[in-house]
């Protein structure tokens, strides 16, 4: 009877832990009364109590006596941990990022999705920062403007034109990242239940995030041109998604492009569906000359652009943008008003811009692209020796797409890959389908580490087949 009782009383704290997380409460809001929620759980009233008394104990909820119990105003309303159970942790995205982010230098990252710090044009930096010192003291100490450094934004317009993206400084907002941007778009747009497009495979921090968001992911999949253009037609009639969010350039993790042809046909069945596209184009400064691009062919009618500095500048100087329609760009801005009083530091964002213009950073980018040519060459080769095929040779970029021996699981090689120092990205953690399981996604840059091929090859003899 007791344990009856302990389940009851759970049962009670996981009902309203999933109404806070599914926003039916919100921070200061009142909860049932003790008897009228017995009565709808068909518990008894102690049961109530001693549930509300856990709540109350852990600081999700408070008691204001005479009046009830009250959501605690400092409880989230979006709680990661409860919108979906824990999954394998090999295969979770959020603990492959962690995993990336935390690990010591002793650790190789061949699964991280960034280049290694001596890869970055840190003498750039470096003369920006030293710069820093003569800045206005409102660059130093206030506020930013609420759409960012104006410098910053006209230097973006005028590079987007040159790709035949016309747009005034003012439809470019900037923000503290390019995963914010995308976060600030969803808020917009998206409401739970609201289903969404990804590519099947697809960068895995969109899925967690729409996760974030209590949305329906929905899986196209994806080939060495883009999505499959018929399947994605058939997503659209049957599922009516709000957005479609995507890579154009250099796919993450594929490193494919899109093709003319399936641009068109996407942005057609787009226009048929009245679907949103979230177009991040992080990777576009890496390619060795552009490719098409759903913004530019739309002419930010229906498509979003998003990216950041963080794979070619730096990622610990944090910047990213949002290239939209002007309503849109209205409306993101109150919200990032709202949920952060601004945008990027005017620090953060003189820095970029002084890096930006500094003249060696072009010959920056075009020493990164040649070296990033040799290191995918080489990884390639290494790779295949032991028996992992690349799925495609991408035309710039760090990222190996790669097919796996037949029977070694990749989340078993990613197990093993922890043991010996090495962090990998298998390719269930990209895939909404799961069925990427015999793929692995490979950083070719992180993989100029001597130790690298020896390590992978220790790992792969450990994995259970």
């Amino acid at each position: 009877m007791v344990g009856s009782a302990k389940t009851r009383t759970a049962a009670i704290m996981d009902e309203i832990r999933g109404k806070l997380a599914g926003r039916a409460l919100g921070p200061g809001e009142k909860l049932p009364s003790i008897r009228r929620f017995a009565a709808v759980m068909g518990v008894s009233p102690s049961t109530v109590v001693e549930a509300y008394d856990r709540l109350a104990a852990e600081g999700t909820i408070v008691s204001r006596p005479g009046s009830g119990f009250y959501v605690s105003r400092s409880a989230p309303s979006l709680a990661i941990a409860e919108v979906e159970p824990r999954r394998d942790m090999a295969v979770d995205p959020l603990w492959v990022s962690r995993q990336s982010l935390d690990a010591g230098t002793d650790v190789l990252k061949l699964g991280c999705g960034w280049l290694p710090s001596g890869w970055m044009p840190n003498a750039a930096i470096r003369r920006a920062a030293r710069g820093l010192a003569k800045a206005d003291d409102v660059v130093l100490a206030d506020y930013g403007n609420t759409r960012g450094s104006l410098p910053l934004r006209r230097l973006l317009a005028r590079q987007f034109a040159a790709e035949g993206l016309d747009l005034r400084p003012s439809q470019l907002l900037l923000t503290s990242s390019g995963t914010q941007a995308i976060d600030l778009i969803c808020r917009l747009l998206l409401r739970p239940g609201d289903r969404v497009l990804v590519d099947d495979p697809c960068y895995f921090n969109f899925q967690a995030l729409l996760r974030v968001h209590q949305v329906r992911i929905v899986g196209v999949p994806f080939t060495p041109t883009g999505p499959d253009p018929s399947l994605f037609s058939e997503a659209l009639a049957a599922h009516r998604p709000r957005l479609y969010i995507t890579n154009s350039a250099l796919h993450n993790p594929t490193g494919a492009t899109l093709s003319p042809q399936t641009a068109h046909r996407i942005l057609n069945a787009a226009a048929a569906h009245d679907l949103t596209i979230v177009e991040d184009d992080i990777f576009a400064d890496l390619e060795p000359e552009p490719s098409p691009r759903l913004a530019a062919l739309d002419g930010l009618s229906r498509v979003i652009r998003i990216g950041s500095f963080s794979k070619t500048l730096s990622a610990s100087v944090r910047c990213g943008y949002v290239a939209a329609r002007s309503d849109w760009i209205e409306a993101l801005v109150d919200l990032q008003v709202a949920t952060s009083f601004g945008g990027p530091s005017p620090v953060a964002a003189e820095l970029v811009y002084a890096t930006l213009s500094d003249g060696s950073y072009r010959k920056h980018l075009d020493a990164l692209r040649r070296r990033l040519s040799k290191a995918r060459r080489e990884a390639a080769g290494k790779l295949e020796r032991l028996g992992i095929r690349p799925w495609l040779m991408p035309r710039g970029g760090f990222y190996l797409w790669c097919e796996l021996p037949e029977g070694l699981d990749a989340a078993e090689l990613a197990r093993a890959a922890l043991r010996e120092k090495l962090v990998l990205a298998p390719g269930d953690v990209f895939s909404p389908s799961r069925s990427a399981g015999g793929f692995m996604r490979f950083n070719v840059a992180q993989m100029s580490d001597p130790r690298a091929i020896a390590l992978l090859s220790r790992a792969m003899d450990g994995a259970d087949r």
